[in-house]
C-alpha cells in the first residue's frame, strides 16, 4: 500500500539562531529502507512565524493529499524527545521570527482548551526503545509556534481526516563539537536524532497502512 507522509520542521527564531529541526527533515528526505521503497515524502521546512503556519499547512495538505502528518520543533530545555499529544488553546505573547506578536492568548477563542493529536503513540514509542536518547510521551507542547501548528494540524484531521494521523516530535538542542567526556546528559548529535526520527518515521508508516 503506497503511503504519502509530509514531514515538516521549523528555520530558526529568536533566541535559537539554529534549528536543528531544518536540517533533520532534510536528511530524513534521503532514508532509504526498503519499507520506505512505495512512500512519497514530502518534505517542509516552515519559516517560524504565525503567517507561515497558516499560509503554508493548507496549501501543502491540498498538494501532497498526506496520509500521515511528521512534525518536529525544537525544545530548547529538552533533554529527550517529547511526542505531543495534546495541542492548548493558548499562544505565547512573543515575536515570531518576523517580529509579529500575537494579540490573544487563545489561538481559537471560544473553543476548547485542548485538542488531542491523531498519532499512534505507543507505537511510535515502542519503535525508539533502543535508542540512547529517551524518547517520552508528552501532553505539554507549550504556547509558541510549536504547538500553534499542532492545533492547526490538529483541525485539519478532525474536519477532514486527512491526514489520517498528525504526529508531533519535541526534540533538544544538538551538540556542534565532541561529546564532553565527563557529562552525564550530554546533547545528542544530529545524527543521532536523524537515526531516531528514521524510525519514527517506519512506525507512522506502518501504522498508516494498517
Amino acid at each position: 500500500m503506497s503511503v504519502t507522509v509530509l514531514v515538516t520542521g521549523f528555520g530558526p527564531f529568536p533566541g535559537a539562531p539554529f534549528n536543528p529541526t531544518g536540517p533533520l527533515v532534510r536528511q530524513l528526505a534521503g532514508l532509504r529502507r526498503p519499507i520506505l521503497a512505495d512512500v512519497k515524502l514530502a518534505v517542509h521546512v516552515f519559516p517560524t512565524s504565525y503567517a507561515a503556519v497558516d499560509r503554508d499547512l493548507p496549501a501543502l495538505i491540498a498538494k501532497h493529499k498526506p496520509d500521515a502528518l511528521l512534525m518536529f520543533g525544537l525544545a530548547q530545555r529538552a533533554r529527550t524527545l517529547r511526542i505531543e499529544t495534546v495541542a492548548r488553546n493558548a499562544v505565547k505573547l512573543l515575536p515570531d521570527v518576523t517580529g509579529h506578536t500575537p494579540l490573544q492568548r487563545a489561538i481559537a477563542p471560544g473553543r476548547r482548551s485542548t485538542l488531542a493529536l491523531s498519532s499512534p503513540v505507543a507505537a511510535l514509542l515502542a519503535a525508539t526503545r533502543a535508542t540512547r536518547i529517551p524518547v517520552v510521551r508528552s501532553r505539554d507542547a507549550g504556547t509558541y509556534l510549536c504547538n500553534y501548528l499542532c492545533w492547526r494540524a490538529g483541525e485539519t484531521a478532525n474536519k477532514s481526516r486527512q491526514p489520517r494521523f498528525a504526529t508531533f516530535v519535541h526534540v533538544p538542542p544538538v551538540r556542534t563539537h565532541a561529546r564532553p567526556l565527563k557529562a552525564t546528559k550530554p546533547r545528542p548529535a544530529l545524527g543521532e536524532l536523524t537515526r531516531i526520527a528514521g524510525a519514527l518515521l517506519i512506525a507512522l508508516v506502518t501504522a498508516a497502512r494498517r
